[in-house]
């Protein structure tokens, strides 16, 4: 497929061209909120489960804890590991086996298929801060952190996003295939195995086994991954370049098992391990540098510490 053929072929596979009532209006007054009041119902319910969850704590088996803290960290690589640098970035590559369980790690993740999440990253990256990005932290605390899934897409996300070049993704088998059968996949991923594993090896019981490794595990997963867009968009330190929002900060690193060094990773997001210290509070760093040793992953990119110093002295804040 020649060049103009593939840009076709990702702008349809980003729905260019959506109504008027997949994204916000414009009134005459300029942008208007159109609210998504699904997305509001759902995520209140969510979240009353998981205060609610926190009331099964003690009742519940050790056991059921530490599981339910195992699929928090595979849900949070589906991300970290595998929508955001494996597949938004590109930054290493990975074989299949590799692939195959980012994929379905990414399903317990639940925060859209690989294709929605690495598109809607993309634009981010290259609309930061601006209206055509999907959660604008110029938009205030609440908006870049939940509220932006409670609203339709502005239209800018929609026209720009859709003169960016997705095509890499869908050639990916593992990525078409996730996409395809996305909802089978959550369902499975996300729900069943975390609520059926703890019934059937250890004898927990079901309404135990679901509020705790489903419900209270996934809202904890998505508060975690959302602090990225917010508190580490406002609050922080910009060592690398402080004419830009992004942030280091401590508490989002060491939450999103290595993701806060924001400030970092919007400076050289092409960099595997998103932070200029390596392993250093970086849990995904050390997941890929392993799945290297076992020969599953390669060819992870770095920014040489030249251009890091170079940076630095250029249009960093001093603080580091």
């Amino acid at each position: 497929m020649d060049e103009q053929g593939k840009l076709a072929a990702s702008r349809r596979a980003t729905g260019e061209g959506r109504s008027e009532a997949e994204v916000g209006e414009r009134g005459e007054g300029g942008y208007r909120q159109e609210i998504v009041w699904r997305n509001v119902i759902l995520m209140t319910l969510l979240h009353l489960g998981a205060v609610y969850a926190l009331l099964l704590i003690p009742k519940a088996q050790l056991l059921t804890l530490l599981w339910a803290y195992l699929c928090f960290l595979v849900t949070a690589l589906g991300v970290t590991a595998g929508a955001h640098r494996l597949w938004s970035h590109r930054s290493y590559k990975a074989k299949l086996p590799l692939r195959i369980f980012l994929a379905a790690a990414n399903s317990m993740a639940f925060q859209n298929d690989i294709f929605e999440w690495a598109r809607d990253h993309r634009v981010h990256h290259k609309y930061s801060e601006t209206d055509a990005d999907p959660h604008n932290a110029r938009r205030g605390f609440f908006f870049s952190h939940i509220g932006w899934l409670f609203v339709r897409k502005h239209r800018d996300v929609i026209e720009k996003g859709s003169k960016l070049d997705f095509y890499d993704l869908m050639e990916d088998p593992v990525v078409r295939f996730q996409r395809k059968y996305y909802k089978t996949s959550v369902v499975i991923m996300c729900f069943m195995i975390p609520t059926l594993v703890p019934w059937y090896f250890w004898g927990e019981s079901l309404w135990n086994s679901y509020f705790l490794a489903s419900i209270l595990r996934y809202a904890i997963s998505l508060n975690v991954s959302w602090l990225v867009n917010s508190v580490a968009h406002l609050y922080g330190n910009r060592p690398y370049d402080k004419y830009i929002n992004p942030r280091e900060n401590t508490f989002v690193t060491l939450g999103a098992i290595g993701e806060g060094f924001h400030n970092f990773h919007h400076t050289f997001p092409f960099d595997y391990s998103a932070s200029e210290f390596g392993l250093k509070f970086n849990p995904t760093t050390c997941f890929i540098d392993f799945m290297c040793l076992l020969g599953l992953a390669s060819d992870c990119r770095r920014a040489s510490r030249q251009t890091i110093l170079a940076r630095k002295e250029r249009t960093g804040d001093g603080s580091i």
